[in-house]
């Protein structure tokens, strides 16, 4: 068993306080842990030699049946949808019920109950942004307007609570014994406040940092280094004409910027990462059938984010990535379409300075007169300590997020936070949508529920179409409107309203043959809506236009070699520059380290060492570079390597390449030559540890760690991948391609996938970790439906019947 493999790790971990620096006081008596009968021992029985089975769930209509391969993942055939969504519940909770409850938990900033008060402030933030708000206006909605997905909601729900009342003590997932607590019941709330999350992981915004670097640094800059429409940029869809009258919006007649200096900020989403979609007629393929790819990227840890399953009624079948705690199939396939999704990055949160009328903060300036705020107390137990309790005012903006109490350290400043993802959607409507869909009328029906986070959905039908949309709900807004923090005073800071659904961009079997997204630019930029977004990627979906643009005779191998491609775009525009502009003297080291970067490739693959000093001699010129800036000691947002390789070519000598103290003129090329000596440093320091010649991989350390980062013998780390951030292969230290698909959408439908992980959170089991050196390597699993005859690769059967 190899739970046994690790006992001492385990021990160890838990002698060092069980991760998260948890005090020795808040441990559980280890006498549960180590009971034989109830404790760490019987976790080392698991799926691993779990017989055929018959359950009893009650609330079935009729019998359902569950079909396990050799990988575990289930294939789940009943005869009606609520049946099938109850038993996907039991189901997913039998695998990975900790995480489903941990993440959740971690969303309604509950994570003190159980890990103590180093969660406080993460806590603090989740309700303060207001997770579990936009979950309760949720539910509601789905309460008063559509009582057939909340059904299916309240059957998954059932599910796993029929599987939570049945568990003992012994069988108890390990982290609850180790965190000492006991699941709690599901519902909806819970689906709802998981989505949630979803929409906080990857809905960014840089407003106040923005609005500090332009009072810093004058609104030339801001402008030079942030531009809305850079050149050389590849959308997502590009028309000549949209095919539709726009709505007018109406600009202010001045706008001004508060001159508040923000100390600190909540944490940004990490640049550079993202994920990869794309699809491609048949008259480019080999097989003349049109092939779908995604590749989403998100924080690598186990148990991973990604379920795999199939779902099966009399009326259709689909197969591929569930996210534990949502219901149906999130990235996949059926007998008729495949889709995928990828990050549409879009500023949809904005921020409101609030003038409220004195220290009670009940009244609130608005449009000349004083209205009424509303108050939430939030009560945070803290294990091991007293309650903490936080007052949170709500503004028809939204909750004020930052106040005296919260980031702003007694200042009497209130920032109020705006976010779509606060309003009624219905995004469990449009997945139960597209696993039933049969074409693109199905497709694009089932995305008008959808609202947050906002994505480019892919499509690929049997009948041979591609489609390509940008679904979201996005606020209507003049043009630079919600960069900044805004005056919450005045009405015409506002949005005014939403981009209608008809008007978000599409496109449909175009003319070149495929379509691509990779969280770039969504539209071209005659789109008659004002369109921004701080973090947009610059050189992963160009290198996949370029290799899809001139080919054709495509095949399904293609695409897994162009999912795990590891050029490095970047590196192959501006490393020529750095070379050329090099003056300082090279010690015999450097230069064989300016050797092997002359003879690269640009390709980042694990066992090179060009890779190593590239990415250190770029990440030591823009530490130099942005140390040199006086941004009195503020947070500030800083120009995207796409933006300043650009200016570094074009403006050598401009002014934010100039350091003020020196009193003599830097330009782009000083900067080159003091990024080259740090890596010079940095490399020469790594030699001293026998470490001459660094391979990527050992550089980069993918790492896939536990949820609790601390339970070091529950992870996998240094990885042997290349790739990196802006690379398609879009590997990084801790997130990275956390689930690989390829279909290609013939008569008979050909489905590949495989994500860094198992289908087990139990780490005892052999199905924990599995697929990670397949994943590793570039490989796939084939996930071709079944059918309920289907008898091959069968590892056990379980059979539900209504009790």
């Amino acid at each position: 068993m190899k739970y046994i493999g690790f006992f001492f790790s385990l021990l160890f971990s838990l002698l060092v306080a069980v991760g998260l620096s948890i005090n020795l006081a808040n441990l559980p008596p280890l006498a549960k842990i180590f009971d034989p009968f109830k404790g760490f021992w019987q976790n080392a029985y698991s799926e691993d030699y779990n017989p055929n089975s018959e359950v009893s769930l009650e609330g079935l209509e009729s019998e359902v049946s569950v079909t396990y391969d050799e990988n575990l993942i289930p294939h789940i055939f009943a005869e009606n949808e609520k049946d099938l969504f109850k038993v996907q519940g039991y189901i997913t909770a039998t695998h990975r019920l900790w995480q489903m409850e941990f993440q959740v938990m971690a969303a309604e900033g509950r994570l003190s109950e159980v890990v103590g008060s180093i969660a406080l402030n993460r806590d603090r933030e989740m309700r303060r942004k207001g997770l579990g708000f936009g979950a309760r206006n949720k539910l509601k909605y789905l309460q008063n307007n559509d009582p057939e997905t909340l059904n299916l909601m309240l059957a998954y729900a059932a599910g796993v609570n029929a599987y939570i009342d049945q568990l003992s003590q012994g069988e108890l997932p390990l982290e609850y014994k180790l965190l000492d607590y006991y699941p709690q019941p599901w519902s909806p709330y819970k689906t709802l406040l998981f989505l949630m999350n979803m929409s906080e992981t990857l809905s960014g915004d840089s407003d106040l940092a923005y609005t500090n670097f332009q009072n810093i640094f004058g609104e030339e800059w801001q402008n030079k280094l942030f531009p809305d429409n850079p050149e050389g940029v590849v959308p997502v869809i590009s028309k000549e004409d949209w095919g539709f009258e726009p709505l007018e919006v109406t600009e202010p007649d001045e706008s001004s910027l508060d001159t508040i200096r923000i100390t600190q900020l909540l944490p940004e989403k990490e640049p550079g990462l993202g994920s990869n979609n794309w699809a491609v007629s048949g008259e480019k393929t080999a097989s003349g059938h049109p092939i779908l790819a995604n590749d989403p990227h998100l924080a690598l840890n186990l148990p991973s984010l990604w379920f795999t399953a199939q779902l099966s009624t009399p009326e259709f079948s689909v197969k591929g990535a569930t996210l534990p705690g949502a219901l149906g199939v999130i990235i996949g396939y059926n007998q008729y379409i495949s889709w995928g999704t990828t990050n549409a990055d879009r500023d949809v949160k904005d921020w409101y300075k609030i003038t409220f009328k004195d220290e009670s903060r009940k009244e609130y300036l608005y449009n000349g007169q004083w209205i009424q705020s509303t108050q939430q107390l939030e009560t945070f137990i803290v294990k091991g300590q007293n309650d903490f309790v936080d007052t949170v005012i709500y503004t028809h903006y939204g909750p004020v997020v930052y106040d005296r109490n919260f980031k702003m350290k007694g200042k009497a400043a209130n920032f109020a936070l705006k976010w779509t993802a606060h309003g009624n959607s219905n995004e469990s409507r449009t997945f139960i949508g597209l696993n039933k869909a049969k074409g693109y009328g199905d497709f694009k029906e089932a995305l008008t529920h959808y609202v947050a986070p906002a994505q480019n959905f892919v499509f690929a039908s049997k009948e041979g179409e591609i489609a390509m949309k940008v679904q979201g709900r996005f606020p209507l807004k003049w043009k630079g409107q919600g960069k900044f923090l805004m005056d919450g005073s005045k009405p015409i800071y506002e949005w005014q309203g939403f981009i209608p659904q008809e008007h978000n961009a599409e496109d449909r079997n175009p003319e070149k043959g495929f379509l691509v997204s990779a969280n770039q630019h969504p539209v071209s930029y005659n789109y008659p809506y004002y369109v921004y977004n701080n973090s947009y990627e610059y050189f992963r979906n160009r290198r996949i236009v370029n290799q899809l643009a001139d080919k054709t005779g495509l095949t399904v191998e293609d695409m897994k070699a162009l999912q795990i491609d590891n050029f490095n775009l970047h590196a192959a525009e501006i490393l020529p520059l750095m070379l050329d502009s090099l003056k300082v003297e090279v010690s015999e080291k450097g230069l064989i380290w300016l050797e092997q970067l002359k003879a690269w490739d640009y390709n980042a693959s694990a066992e090179k060492t060009a890779p190593v000093l590239f990415e250190s001699w770029w990440d030591h010129l823009e530490k130099a570079l942005f140390n040199s800036w006086d941004a009195k000691g503020l947070p500030i947002t800083y120009p995207n390597k796409f933006m300043l390789s650009k200016l570094m070519k074009s403006e050598p000598d401009a002014g934010w390449f100039d350091q003020q103290s020196t009193g003599q003129k830097e330009n782009a090329n000083h900067w080159i030559n003091e990024g080259f000596m740090g890596m010079v440093k940095e490399m020469e320091k790594l030699a001293e540890n026998d470490t001459d010649s660094i391979t990527w991989s050992a550089y980069k350390n993918t790492s896939i760690s536990h949820l609790i980062p601390n339970l070091k013998a529950f992870g996998r780390f240094n990885l042997p991948i290349g790739g990196g951030k802006g690379i398609v292969n879009a590997s990084a230290s801790d997130w990275g391609p956390g689930w690989r698909m390829v279909v290609e959408m013939g008569p008979d439908i050909k489905a590949f996938g495989v994500y860094p992980g198992g289908q087990s959170g139990n780490p005892g089991s052999k199905y924990y970790d599995n697929l990670v050196a397949i994943w590793a390597a570039g490989k796939y699993l084939q996930m071709d439906l079944r059918d309920r005859s289907n008898a091959s690769s069968v590892l056990f059967q379980t059979k539900f019947i209504p009790d």
